[in-house]
């Protein structure tokens, strides 16, 4: 049984466009109302970077920094909700301009980023991520990662020596001008190793994940519509075959300039009907089954972790029509995840629970009020 995690008082300096924040959010519903560039984005953003150390927006953390200031600075106190009582926690992280992060548990620098990252999760879903199901497989290989981080931890560490090594064993192959056959065949035996572990875990990850997206997909979208979930791995879990499909490989991965074989070319196949949902799929019917998709994560880190992760939500009913959102909604009210959701239109977002769990909030200009 997962037990609801909190984000109980918020802060933050210089970041974005918001020069100064701070809010004591409700338990469940925290609703952040205002115009398009006018900061609400950046709330949810400074949220996941103080919970994950990562932005959802940008890869390049710098552009979370003030454009007047040297550093940004978001902190939170977060509390897990036991049967025994409140195991309360602070967390912190400061971006400089120059491109240091400095992160701290209870005052205490982490011993990794992965403890860090997976200590207060939260799942997020802006309408930006609609390329779960429309775009490129490397969204979907990312939606595997954030899960395996939670459920099989080991898998950051051999993605990294992974990505590591393929980069090696492609200026290698690059190189005409020398034999480089040892030095190749020892980074293929590097990447058949930790290929392989990729491979076995984003394999148990949709495993775990399929039921989940099935159930939610059938509750937001028409009923009658068939859904199938596949991993669609582009490497193998088997170690020997792995490296020898490397080796079989030299030629053409040197032409065209890039790894035909590995866990770098998995997907998550999705399917309506028996065909590529990318291909058949309606404008609605892709943002109800991202929509699955983000419920069978949160629902998958919760189970993994121990705790109802925290739900991001950003202007995510502009991007549904309205038996969707009402489905949602009804989701949300069942849920016990702590929820922040921004909005154009505050009046629009009904809550069946009660008032003393929601929280309401205004943003203008980078500042922000709560409002009654």
């Amino acid at each position: 049984m997962t037990k609801p995690l909190t984000l109980d008082w918020l802060t933050l300096f210089d970041t974005r466009n918001v020069e100064r924040l701070e809010i004591e959010p409700a338990r469940h519903l925290n609703v952040i109302a205002g115009n398009n560039g006018h900061g609400k984005t950046s709330v949810l953003e400074a949220i996941y970077a103080l919970a994950t150390s990562r932005s959802f927006r940008t890869a390049k953390l710098t552009e979370l920094v003030r454009h007047t200031a040297d550093a940004a600075r978001v902190g939170g106190r977060f509390a897990e909700h036991w049967s025994s009582g409140k195991l309360v926690r602070g967390q912190s992280i400061e971006l400089t301009r120059r491109g240091k992060r400095s992160l701290t548990l209870d005052g205490v620098e982490p011993s990794s980023l992965t403890e860090y990252a997976t200590r207060s999760p939260v799942v997020v879903f802006e309408p930006k991520q609609l390329g779960l199901t429309t775009g490129a497989s490397a969204e979907r290989r990312m939606l595997l990662d954030r899960v395996t981080l939670f459920t099989h931890p080991e898998a950051a560490t051999h993605r990294a020596r992974y990505g590591r090594a393929l980069k090696e064993r492609q200026a290698l192959l690059l190189d005409r001008f020398r034999d480089r056959t040892t030095e190749l065949d020892a980074y293929e035996a590097i990447l058949a190793d930790h290929g392989a572990h990729l491979t076995a875990i984003r394999a148990v990850a949709v495993d775990e994940l399929r039921e989940t997206i099935l159930e939610a997909f059938g509750r937001i979208a028409s009923p009658e519509l068939r859904l199938e979930v596949r991993y669609e791995a582009g490497g193998s879990a088997d170690r020997e075959t792995a490296q020898r499909a490397l080796a079989e490989a030299r030629r053409t991965d040197a032409q065209r300039k890039r790894a035909s074989f590995g866990p770098h070319r998995d997907d998550l196949d999705l399917r309506l009907g028996g065909y590529e949902a990318r291909v058949v799929a309606s404008q609605g019917q892709h943002r109800a089954l991202t929509l699955a998709l983000k419920s069978a994560e949160l629902s998958t880190i919760a189970r993994a972790r121990g705790v109802q992760p925290i739900l991001l939500l950003d202007d995510v009913s502009s991007e549904l029509d309205a038996d969707r959102t009402a489905a949602l909604f009804l989701h949300l009210a069942e849920t016990e995840s702590q929820i922040f959701l921004t909005t154009t239109r505050r009046d629009l977002i009904v809550s069946a629970r009660h008032d003393a769990e929601r929280a309401d909030f205004v943003v203008e200009q980078g500042v922000i009020r709560r409002v009654v």
